[in-house]
Formats: structure tokens, sequence, C-alpha cells
């Protein structure tokens, strides 16, 4: 809803000593050795003791002759933080306090000869001095300083209309006047004489000689610079005082154009339009005008006050030109709406490789963040033609981080991982946050520009390369959007200050002052604000359309609040109809597109939310861990991980985005590897063991229907802390360090095995996608023998794992009588159709399917009945390189040895020889490096049970 702004200036004329500034002071022109009595406004400056009722104090000291600058304080006369009585200011009304230095040349102690040139001064409450609570200190509006300038008995000349800002020069409190609007001044002297008062150049006021003050009011008539100059002569000497502001044209914005940059046909010149209500002015500075801030700079203001906006032209097409904005002749950002900006502080540590050809940062011409507009930009055709999105019931989400997952860190080489991907299984890829973020070396949770791709991770057209190329292998990409908080160097925060506070200032138009729930980090956006709503609108319209992704996971959505009723779990009707609105937004641009919410906690909000269309992720690690690592029990304990179904949830449609492993939990490899229990020779903190006991996890995970996400790599069983420092130590402090990229992890023959479950899992979720859609669920997951069933015309499953670390006997009852599969071990059984006993080893699982659908391990090769000869024996990979695996299902209890033999009988090693019990056990093939002494060829792998053999044929290469 669009406010008009109404710029009211009233001018006291009262004495200049009480008028409403920062600081005032009496007398107004101090010399040296007079004594002065210092007044400071709250309602000014940074306001950071507005309201406040308690004891204030003063820390003061002086600038002399001798400083250094304006920041060398000289003779400080107490103690920082210091409570001390000669400190205590006195209350001067409201929000005010006087504070009176008798002599200041002896309250300092300045030895003579010592020119003193100003009077440091700062007023704070009495927390400055006690660690942990606030200590506030009023300033300037920009958090310098406050100075009181110190006279001689020379002729000296200051305009004390309108207010002043106690700065080290002092300058103007901000001026806001329009056409035809009245401006009162008054300049006043320290001794007798004829002032005078110029207007742009005229002459406009005259004293009577022997004067020491005198005033004027004008009527403003033009736009631009209004300068206004001060003449003061007593017969001998001259001196003059001078301010101007600007005044800014108005009109209103022309047909079509919009708040951001818009590019004209032509491509020579573009409209930025910014939105800044209740600011007083705006000038555009760049390339373009040499980054000069001047009548030509500065912009047209729309008549309802809440646009600012300029027509750039001359523009060679296909150049970059950067720019910013100054808002209130102070406040300097970058257009929020630009897509590249340039960082002074972190440009120099992106690549030429990944970014080639960055725009130079404009050094000497301004400070802070810059933006760059480009008309005739490069372009980018899309050519996944006939690219449909997967559905979202059945999604296989893989979340990564692109700084820890490929070395370049950009979408070029991600471009070259999608094989990977895609062979795993994977139809959606989860990125997490890159659109512009603060610094380069981030989980890019601390956003600051909406509309650019962080340049750590190459430009636009990389991006837009990789979705196409993901679109052509039937693979969606899902953006990680962070639009619960912006941080400091967002337009959004910058634009409406608090600065007494750090914090967005109260009539902020985005944000609020105070974050709204307590998960917030940077500051948070009030979701109510029209503002704000438009934002995540253009935002939304932006990625969906000009680059196509497929949807969003929305960071911390249980966030988007203003009213929480005093508990962030509970329903809250105000945040469905945000999210309602926002996800019907996203419908009206790209039907389909997915809406992912980390919306974590009670679950009221969640299903209303998953029945109106969107998806929820949902969050299952710790149980899944405790299964993984073998705990039943223990503090919290809990293994029973039947919260990654939708139907348990009371969802009435499968929009739960289940996950064991996020960016934001502890790795379940390293969980395993640190903390997994263990029962004499079985050890789970053992990483071969480790790595099987994640099989079982991925196995009762995988198969729930509903869509399904994971961490980047744990598909390899990656073990590096989620708190793992650069160093290699383990520390909390440490979690947003990059971590070490494991591209090798793929040429181990145990980690691969792991890759491969997840495929063939996949697989079948992809052959039969209906029974992960619509399959009816059953399970009894509460003991260390699990087990789990999906029921669909097209497929039956049923699971069974024992995630003790002891043998375990359990019962379960297929949904039909007959022949199944073990979709991953190999082999059949026959379900009876009643009740069956199964006694598995520590770590033992079988996926068993009603269809002949082969997993990643072969089959039997043999049928004779002898349950020895015939039992499975599977050499993983055969043919083998360097290393594999072993595994095979005992039939029974007994003495076990296992050998290799050439093809002329010759032994070349033993891998095993003692006693086991029945069950599935794995051995590696080799010890370390003996495979490489191995010459290549066929070899036999004999399998002795109670002295019956089974025997299966390798290949060494």
């Amino acid at each position: 809803m669009k406010k008009l702004l109404l710029y009211i200036l009233v001018f006291s004329f009262a004495p200049v000593f009480t008028r409403a500034q920062l600081l005032t002071t009496s007398p107004l022109f101090p010399k040296d050795t007079d004594n002065i009595t210092i007044t400071a406004d709250a309602t000014k400056g940074n306001q950071s003791l507005l309201g406040y009722a308690g004891n204030v104090y003063v820390h003061v000291g002086v600038i002399t002759n001798l400083s250094t600058g304006p920041a060398d304080w000289k003779y400080v006369k107490f103690t920082w933080g210091s409570t001390e009585a000669a400190a205590l200011a006195t209350p001067a009304g409201t929000n005010k306090w006087s504070y009176t230095i008798n002599n200041i040349r002896s309250f300092f102690a300045v030895p003579a000869g010592e020119t003193i040139l100003r009077i440091t001064v700062l007023f704070r409450n009495g927390n400055c001095g006690t660690p942990g609570n606030d200590c506030l200190v009023l300033r300037n509006s920009d958090n310098s300083d406050m100075y009181v300038k110190v006279f001689n008995n020379n002729l000296a000349l200051q305009f004390t209309q309108p207010p002043y800002q106690p700065l080290y020069n002092a300058q103007p409190e901000l001026i806001v006047r329009n056409i035809n609007d009245n401006i009162s001044v008054t300049a006043n002297t320290n001794n007798a004489s004829t002032i005078k008062i110029f207007y742009n150049g005229t002459l406009v006021q005259t004293s009577p000689a022997a004067s020491t003050s005198t005033s004027t009011t004008q009527t403003i008539t033009t736009f631009g610079t209004q300068k206004f100059v001060s003449e003061a002569t007593d017969g001998v000497t001259t001196v003059r005082d001078s301010f101007s502001f600007d005044v800014s044209p108005v009109q209103a914005l022309p047909p079509g154009v919009r708040e951001g940059i818009n590019y004209l046909p032509g491509d020579t010149a573009v409209y930025l339009v910014l939105y800044a209500p209740n600011k007083g002015r705006a000038h555009v500075i760049g390339e373009f005008n040499n980054w000069v801030k001047n009548d030509a700079a500065l912009m047209f203001k729309t008549p309802d006050g809440i646009y600012y906006w300029k027509r750039i032209g001359s523009l060679i097409p296909g150049t970059q030109y950067s720019y910013q904005f100054v808002v209130d002749d102070n406040i300097i950002i970058s257009d929020p709406y630009a897509e590249l900006v340039l960082d002074k502080d972190n440009d120099g540590g992106i690549s030429p490789v990944t970014y080639p050809n960055l725009k130079a940062y404009p050094n000497g011409f301004t400070t802070g963040i810059v933006s760059v507009l480009q008309t005739a930009a490069p372009g980018y055709t899309f050519t996944a033609t006939g690219y449909n999105r997967p559905d979202k019931r059945n999604l296989v989400v893989y979340e990564l981080l692109l700084r820890d997952f490929v070395e370049a860190h950009d979408f070029k080489t991600l471009k070259d991982t999608l094989a990977y991907l895609k062979n795993l299984g994977v139809n959606a890829i989860e990125i997490m946050p890159f659109n512009e973020f603060e610094g380069n070396n981030s989980w890019g949770y601390n956003p600051s520009h909406y509309f650019a791709p962080d340049k750590y991770y190459g430009p636009k057209n990389r991006i837009k390369e990789f979705v196409d190329e993901a679109h052509k292998n039937g693979i969606a990409v899902v953006m990680d959007m962070v639009l619960n908080h912006a941080c400091g160097q967002s337009a959004y925060a910058k634009l409406y200050w608090d600065a007494g506070n750090s914090r967005p200032a109260a009539n902020s138009a985005w944000m609020n002052p105070i974050a709204t729930h307590p998960f917030n980090v940077c500051y948070d956006f009030n979701h109510l604000a029209p503002a704000t709503k438009y934002l995540v609108d253009r935002v939304v319209e932006h990625w969906l359309t000009e680059y196509k992704i497929d949807g969003f996971r929305w960071d911390l959505s249980k966030g988007f609040v203003q009213n929480t009723g005093g508990n962030w779990d509970n329903y809250n009707a105000e945040r469905i109809t945000t999210w309602k609105r926002i996800y019907d937004k996203m419908q009206a641009t790209a039907s389909g597109s997915y809406c992912i919410l980390e919306h974590l906690g009670g679950n009221d909000e969640e299903k209303e939310l998953a029945a109106y269309g969107m998806m929820l992720w949902g969050k299952t690690t710790d149980p899944y861990n405790q299964a993984t690592m073998g705990h039943a029990s223990g503090p919290n304990a809990n293994w029973n991980f039947q919260g990654v179904m939708h139907s348990y949830r009371g969802y009435a449609v499968p929009h739960l985005v289940g996950y064991m492993e996020s960016h934001d939990e502890e790795r379940t490899m390293y969980k395993n590897i640190t903390f997994g229990n263990s029962s004499g020779t079985y050890n789970v903190t053992n990483l071969f063991t480790a790595l099987r006991r994640n099989e079982m996890g991925a196995a009762f995970f995988l198969t729930i229907p509903g869509p399904k996400m994971w961490w980047e790599f744990a598909e390899l069983g990656y073990e590096m802390s989620i708190n793992r420092c650069v160093n290699g130590t383990i520390n909390n402090a440490c979690r947003l360090d990059p971590k070490p990229i494991k591209w090798e992890y793929l040429g181990d023959v145990y980690r691969k095995r792991l890759y491969d479950i997840y495929a063939s899992l996949n697989n079948l979720r992809k052959l039969k996608p209906n029974a992960f859609i619509n399959g009816a669920t059953g399970w009894n997951l509460d003991n260390a023998f699990k087990w789990l069933q999906v029921t669909d015309p097209s497929l039956n499953i049923t699971i069974i794992g024992n995630f003790d670390v002891v043998p375990v006997t359990g019962s379960v009852t297929f949904q039909a009588a007959g022949t199944w599969y073990d979709y991953l071990h190999g082999g059949t059984i026959t379900a009876t159709g009643g009740a069956q006993s199964f006694t598995l080893q520590p770590g033992e699982y079988h996926v068993y399917i009603n269809q002949n659908i082969n997993g990643v391990v072969l089959t039997p090769v043999s049928n004779t009945g002898d349950p020895v000869k015939d039992m499975r024996v599977v050499v993983y990979p055969n043919p083998v390189q360097q290393h594999a695996l072993v595994e095979y299902d005992l039939p029974e209890n007994g003495k076990v040895k296992i050998s290799l033999v050439n093809m002329f009988g010759q032994p070349v090693c033993t891998l095993f020889s003692g006693q086991q019990l029945r069950g599935t056990h794995q051995k590696s093939l080799f010890p370390a490096g003996f495979a490489q002494k191995t010459p290549p060829g066929m070899y036999l792998l004999q399998v002795e049970v109670n002295n019956k053999k089974r025997i299966e044929k390798i290949m060494i290469q």
C-alpha cells in the first residue's frame, strides 16, 4: 500500500543554544577558558539513548594541534565505562542530558601553548564497563564521535539553523524540501559585525551593523542544488560559512517501468528505479557520470514519494557499467536488483578460471558493494526440449554445497558430475544458496543480493548451462533460497538503518528491527510488509523464468511470521496465509514448480501445507543414526525411524521429503565410526562395518514411499565430521569451514558398493514409481529386528534387518505366499503366507521383492539343492583391480576356510580360517597391496564350510 510522503520540518526560533539538534552548547562560540554546558538530545543522531531512563555518563577528551586526526583524543578525562560521579550527566528534559565543563583548559589540564581545537564527547549509559550488558552510546547518525568546536577571539561565523550534526566538520542534518517549500536559515557570529546571506548566488538578507545574528526564509523555486552562503565582516576581517542541499525533481514513473533495472530497446539506455519510501532524495553515481554526485545524478522522485528513478542513456551495447545509489546524501547502496555486484574485499579471491573477465572494482571512486548493469548482455538459449519435471511425490533429491562438492566450485564443473548423479538415480539436485552472499567462503545463508548469482560459483550463463544439461538428463534443479533474513551488505538492511542499535530502523520498508522468532540470523524480514511481499514475488519470478530452475527449498520457512503467539511450534494462521500466497505465486509463474519448506517443528501446519501442494523437510537423522550405530538404549535413544513416513505423520499426500542426513546434521558415518556400538569382534566403528550399516540404513530409507533426500557423498560413506576444522580437528566453531572433497572414495570398492546400493534402490523407484508414490506401508521398527513393507499392485517389498550388534531372531509375514527375490543380495526365498522366523547376523539385511528384478549383486550360479554349494558368494567388483569384497551367506554354523587358488589348483592365499555363525559375512579379498603382486588372470575363490566347498570364478586385472 502506497503512502503519501509528507516532508515537514519545523524550526524553532528559540535561542540557538536550545534548538532541537543532537548537541547544543552554551555559549555558542566557546573559548578554551570558558565554562561550557553541552546538551545532548537522544531523539537525534543514532538515538541509542532514546527512551533510556537510567543514569547517563559522559566520555570526554579534546582534539588539539598535537592530535594526529579526529580519532586521536587527548587528555581523556574518565575511564571508559566508569560510573564515577564526576562523569554523571544531568537530566535536561525528556531524552536530554547536559554536562558542564568549568574552564575547558583547566578541566582537561591541557598545557599552555597547546591549542585546543575541539572537545570530543560521547553520552552513554553505565553498562559500558560491564561485559554482557547493553552498552548504549549516543553518537552521530553515522555512529561517529561527536565534536564541539573551540574558538578564539577572532571573528567566527556559523549557520545555526537548520540544525547541524556535530561531526568533526559540522554539517546540517538532512534537509528535505520540495518545490514551493520554504526554508528558514539563521547565521550567528561571536563578535558584532554585518552579516549577509546569499541564496543560490543572490543576496537575500543583510543585517544591521553590529549584529551577531540574522535570519531569512526563502521559497524554493528550482530543482537541483540549493546553496546558502553567509558572510560576516567587522570592518577588518571577513569570514564565510555555507551549506547546500538538493531538491529532487518530481515526475511519475514512465509507463511499463518497474522497480529495478529496466533495459530499453536499442540497448543504449536503461531506467533505474529505486524503492525508497520516506527518503528525501537519491542520486545515482557510476561510470556513466564519472561517479560525480551532482544535479545531473539526481533522480526523479515520484509524486507519492515512494520511488526514485533515472534514465541512463548513451550506453555502449554489451559494455558493463558499475554504479551505486546515494540516498539522503550519505547512504551508499548497491542496486538490490543487480545481477552482478562487485566486492573490493572478496573479488580478488575468485579465480579467473571460475569467473573469466570479471569486471574490476572501481578503486578510488567509491567504497562498499557496487552494482553492475549491462545492455545487450550475452544470453543463453535453453535447448532441453521435452523436459518434464519429475513427479514431486517420487523425487530423489541430492543436496550439495558447490564449494565442498567439486574443487573448482563452479557450475561448469558441476555440470560434468551429472552422469555420476544420474547413474546414482538422482532426479533432483538441491543446491545450497548460490545467490550473492557475503564473502566467498560460506554456506550461503548470509545473503546480500537476491538477483545476482554469487561470483564464487561462476557467471550466470554457466548456471543456465547447468540447468539446461540437468534437464536433458531428466534431473530437476532446486535452489536453496534464504528470504527469512538478509545480512549487512544488503540494501534492504542498509537503506533503513538504526546505527545506535546496529539493526534495521523501525521505519524499514522490509525488515523488523528485532526478529519476531527465536531462530533468526542477520536481519529479519517482515513478511506482512507490502515491500517484502513484492520482493519475494520478484525473486520467485526471476529464478523460475530467467534460469528455469524447478523450484525452491525455503530456508527457515517457519520464520515467515510476525506474530508467533508466544510459541514457535503453535499453528499460526498468518504463517499459513503467507506460504499459500508464495506457493500460489510460484505456480502462477511456473506451474508444477517445487515449493519445499524447512518447516521443522510441530505437525499441524505441515499437514495443511502438504495438502495444499507444498513439500516439507522431514528430519529423521537421529533415529536412523541410532540404528546404524547399533544403540538401542542410552540418553534420548530412539532407533525407530517411522517419522520418515508421511503416513505416520498424518499427511494425506506423500509430500514429506524425508532425510537421514542434511547439511545441518552430523555425518552418519562419522558417528558410526566415532560412537558405534560393538560386541565381541563385531564393531560398528570399523570402517567396513560402518559402511555396511549405512547400506542397511539406505535399504530402510529409499524403499519408503514419498520423496527422499540425502546430503552430498552420503552414498560414498563420507565420514568427515560436520564440525571438522581445516586443520583436521573437530570443533563446533568450524561447522561452516570447507570440508575435504573425497572423490577418490569412488575408487574404494567398499564405498563404491554403498554407491551401487543407493543406485540400485533408486532404480527400483524409477522402474516401479507407483509403489513409491501410492504404496501402502506397514512396519515394525521398535526393536533390533526391524521390518518394513510396501504394498502396491505394481510391486510388493519386504525389508528385514538386524540393527543390533549381536545375532537376533524375528518374524515377519510376507504380503503373499510364493517366491520372493532378494533384490540386493541375490537368491530367492519361499514365503509361506504366515509368520516366518529369521535369524540375522548383526548388520544383516535383505530387500525382498515379489518380482525378479536384479539389483547390484549377482544371483547364485547353481541350484543343486546342497545349501553349501548353493549359498550366495559374491565377489565385488569382479573383475578385480586392486581391492575387492567377498560377501557370503553361511547356511549353517561351522568351520569356514576361504582361499584363493589359481586355475592349476595351486594355493595363492588363505583369506580366512576359523569358526563362524550362520548368516551374512564379509571379508576383504586381499591383504593390503596383495592384488598388485598377483598376476592378472582367472582365479578360483574357494569357500569351505564344514569340509563342503563352494567355488566362484574371479578375474584379476
